[in-house]
């Protein structure tokens, strides 16, 4: 199981960037998840008007679990 941080700090964090009007464009990031999970990522994306992957990968990125990667990388 990956490392945390403090998680209400992850979440604010993430918040704060997005009530910034931040914008940056992305790829795409698809996981599965718990119902109860879904709903409260759809009312959060929703209230910071950004997109329910976006708000995943921002908060995967924020914890540490995933790291940035060039667009263009070749694997």
């Amino acid at each position: 199981m990956a490392k945390q941080k403090n998680s209400r700090t992850v979440i604010k964090n993430v918040i704060s960037k997005h009530t910034k009007k931040y914008k940056k464009e992305i790829s795409q990031v698809t996981i599965k998840i718990d119902k109860k999970l879904d709903n409260a990522l759809i009312i959060l994306s929703s209230q910071l008007n950004i997109s329910k992957n976006r708000l995943i990968e921002d908060i995967l990125n924020e914890s540490g679990i995933l790291e940035e990667v060039d667009e263009n990388y070749i694997g």
